[in-house]
């Protein structure tokens, strides 16, 4: 596993050298490539101005900020280098907060942190255990590609997870999605619910996460890689609008029960 930022987290006057490590494991994604269907070439894109119809190469291309419709400030190159923050190689803890305080919606990323090298492991070890016990998780800032973001650090199996936060004013507000009304809702019916959700009810752990579409989308590969006949074998589901909501609830708790049987 190779590190994509080395430097220090600041805890107090403590500082322990660490390293950021991508938590995604891309190589599990399946990737495809656009091809020409007639000779299976690569496709290749061209950058063109829509105002003279002219290809454009890099260096004849600007950023443009529309603060009024048609209405542009530009920026260019050296403008974003003047209001580069300088990286300093460090993740200050500003705050410790509860993990529960922070709502899900400000997740962003995911990066596992882990010592940066024999010296820093005792170190990093008691920084580490000391969240762990306190449930706390630890709030600071680090700069990765040029722009400063907001993370959290939280123990886990030894070693840290690093959660990269979006800003509050990034996320909407639920009260802006349409058709949102507070109705009165009958006992009796969710009473039913409860007990649906009970008979459904699970350890996290337990949950199958089995990717069926990657396995279904490997098949096909599989399949045309060997020539033979693709059949689409899925069964499509015929949606029906729930009517009784009461016999649905029933039905769905009987159902759930025959499955633990």
């Amino acid at each position: 596993m190779r590190s994509i930022w080395k430097g220090h987290i600041r805890f107090s006057l403590v500082t322990i050298p660490i390293q950021i490590f991508s938590a995604v494991n891309s190589q599990e994604t399946i990737k495809f490539k656009q091809l020409h269907r007639e000779d299976n070439g690569a496709i290749g894109y061209s950058k063109y101005c829509k105002s003279c119809d002219k290809k454009v190469s890099s260096s004849e291309i600007v950023k443009g900020y529309e603060y009024e419709p048609d209405n542009f400030v530009v920026l260019e190159k050296t403008d974003f280098e003047n209001i580069k923050l300088k990286s300093t190689k460090a993740i200050d803890i500003e705050a410790f907060v509860e993990l529960s305080e922070v709502h899900p919606t400000r997740f962003e990323a995911i990066y596992f942190v882990g010592p940066n090298g024999e010296v820093a492991t005792k170190t990093f070890n008691l920084f580490a255990q000391t969240l762990k016990k306190t449930k706390k998780a630890g709030v600071g800032r680090i700069i990765l590609r040029d722009k400063e973001d907001v993370v959290l650090l939280v123990e886990h199996k030894g070693g840290l997870i690093l959660y990269k936060l979006r800003y509050p004013e990034e996320m909407r507000k639920m009260a802006d999605v349409p058709d949102l009304v507070e109705t009165e809702v009958d006992e009796s019916q969710l009473k039913l619910a409860e007990t649906l959700v009970d008979s459904l009810a699970m350890k996290f752990s337990e949950v199958n996460f089995d990717d069926r579409y990657k396995d279904a989308l490997m098949e096909l590969v599989e399949t045309k890689i060997e020539g033979k006949e693709v059949v689409n074998i899925s069964e499509g589901e015929v949606e029906t609008p729930v009517v009784d909501i009461m016999a649905a609830l029933k039905k769905s708790i009987d159902e759930a029960k025959a499955k633990g049987a």
